[in-house]
């Protein structure tokens, strides 16, 4: 059920919740009967489960691993106007694309979403037939921001700059032969698993039961057989719908989808490596019409470069791993632009994921997939929602409960309202600059950020970086672990922060993790 009217909502997320919760499915009984049931609490499943429940539905949503495990972790961190489906002729996710990206930006989560600046260097490899294209590409990527509504101070317009200019704004540049740049702009998340973590909490405030860690070993239309994986404990519940949102992994628990999972790798370097860079860079793939290597900057010191878009065969890992083919291609690439190559031993860290595309007939190339989203309904009942990507996600989620209500012949007390709902946090920039908190804390915790710091405040030590060089607190893992439903050490630097794309890092924090993780024993 949704949070009573006029009751403050509980958005967090922790053990004693989650055990409570499970409790009152496991034990039978009118708490073990849910309007609907999600599988899956990636950014499509955590936004079926807000949607669902903020239109007045009792909701458990249910991962056997973590939020954000999957894909949802792995993306390049934008929010896209779809600039790229514009040039396949796929106008219809193109626009889509675009309206949710407003959406994103300036009434959602404008918190975790704010405008980042890319230049695309024109050189010798660049012929000026493929940037008048481009170029033209970019102004029709304007048409589309203009028809979304988007606000021009959401996202200024695309020009032309000068050789100067381009060497400004990323001064490790190759200087020989570049006569200019083209400069864009396009949404930039701080965090993909932040921002599924803040839906997730946002469906719990509505009053969505979001359970971690508790595995859907089989379904039907009504019905679902669990496991809690921390205790081994079995249980049935029924569902009046169920939706099936765990992505690349469907198939295994619904007959019938067919996918052809394709692989997007990136590398994370330090932003040294790159001379000074102060924009994303879009760097053409030699032989390709509109496909983009893309450099992207972070707030933390790092740089992503991704990405690639290969086929996956066979079994499907639970954590995709980065081929050092996928590795060298990204270097190649990066290198053809740049005064000073980077060089492996730069590459601080990587990683891949899973695009769960839907299979199609005479599509060659994984690349060549489009990238809308499809909603099926199995013969038992089971609503399976495939395909699309992160910027769209609060469409498909719709789409998904809106067939599940017809597949479970239910009536939803209130329509689907998610394009209006702020997740925790939200608040315009403006008024985020008025709060008392780092800049830092500010674009990861929105309007949470002032708590998070007074935690910090309370000891000394909880305002210390978790390890040398690295920028996230002792007090964020504390606040993961009492707010955001983070469960053991992986949880915090994996995904609740993203200190583990870099492996030493990784291991130089893994102490203050699992001293965020004792104290929480200790209280409880």
């Amino acid at each position: 059920m949704s949070a009573a009217a006029g009751s403050r909502p509980d958005y967090s997320l922790n053990r004693a919740r989650r055990s409570r919760e499970l409790e009152e499915l496991a034990a039978g009984g009118p708490g073990a009967h849910v309007d609907v049931l999600v599988v899956g609490l990636g950014v499509t499943g955590a936004g079926a489960a807000l949607d669902a429940a903020s239109r007045g539905l009792s909701v458990a949503a249910v991962d056997a691993h973590d939020l954000a495990f999957g894909t949802s972790r792995w993306s390049s961190k934008l929010v896209h106007g779809g600039l790229r489906y514009l040039a396949t002729g796929d106008v219809g996710v193109a626009h889509e694309s675009a309206v949710e990206r407003g959406t994103l930006m300036e009434r959602t989560a404008p918190h975790l979403v704010r405008a980042q600046s890319f230049v695309m260097p024109l050189t010798a490899l660049t012929s000026h037939r493929n940037a008048a294209l481009v170029r033209a590409g970019l102004r029709a990527g304007d048409v589309l921001r203009l028809s979304a509504r988007t606000g021009r101070a959401t996202l200024p317009a695309p020009r032309r700059l000068s050789a100067v200019e381009t060497l400004a704004a990323a001064p490790g540049l190759r200087r020989q032969s570049l006569r200019g740049g083209l400069l864009s702009w396009d949404g930039q998340l701080a965090d993909d698993a932040r921002l599924v973590t803040a839906i997730a909490r946002t469906a719990a405030g509505h009053g969505a039961r979001v359970l971690t860690r508790t595995r859907a070993l089989s379904l039907t239309g009504g019905e679902a057989l669990l496991r809690d994986e921390l205790t081994g404990q079995e249980f049935r519940i029924r569902a009046r719908t169920v939706i099936n949102a765990t992505g690349v992994w469907a198939a295994e628990l619904t007959e019938g989808i067919r996918l052809r999972p394709s692989r997007g790798t990136h590398l994370v370097l330090r932003a040294e490596s790159l001379g000074g860079l102060r924009t994303g860079l879009h760097i053409p793939v030699p032989g390709e019409t509109n496909r983009f290597v893309l450099v992207m900057p972070q707030d933390d010191g790092r740089v992503y470069v991704g990405l690639t878009d290969e086929p996956v065969d066979g079994p499907l890992p639970d954590v995709p791993e980065a081929p050092e083919s996928d590795i060298g291609f990204l270097l190649d690439i990066l290198g053809s632009v740049l005064d000073v190559p980077v060089r492996r031993e730069d590459v601080v860290g990587a990683f891949a994921g899973l695009r769960p595309l839907l299979e199609t007939e005479h599509t060659a190339r994984t690349a060549d997939i489009s990238r809308r989203h499809a909603v099926l309904t199995s013969s038992e009942g089971v609503v399976t929602v495939v395909g699309g990507k992160l910027t769209t996600y609060r469409r498909m989620a719709q789409d998904a409960v809106d067939a599940a209500l017809t597949a479970g012949r239910l009536d939803a007390p209130a329509p689907c309202r998610t394009s209006r709902i702020p997740l925790v946090g939200a608040a315009p920039r403006p008024a985020l600059a008025t709060l008392a908190a780092p800049r830092r804390l500010l674009d990861r915790y929105g309007t949470e950020a002032t708590a998070v710091q007074a935690l910090a405040d309370t000891d000394p030590r909880l305002g210390e970086p978790v390890a040398d060089g690295v920028r996230t607190t002792r007090a964020e893992l504390l606040w993961a672990v009492r707010h955001e439903g983070a469960l053991d050490e992986s949880d915090l630097l994996d995904r609740r922060t993203r200190v583990g794309l870099v492996p030493e890092d990784r291991a130089a924090a893994t102490a203050a993790a699992r001293e965020a993780l004792a104290t929480l024993a200790d209280r409880v």
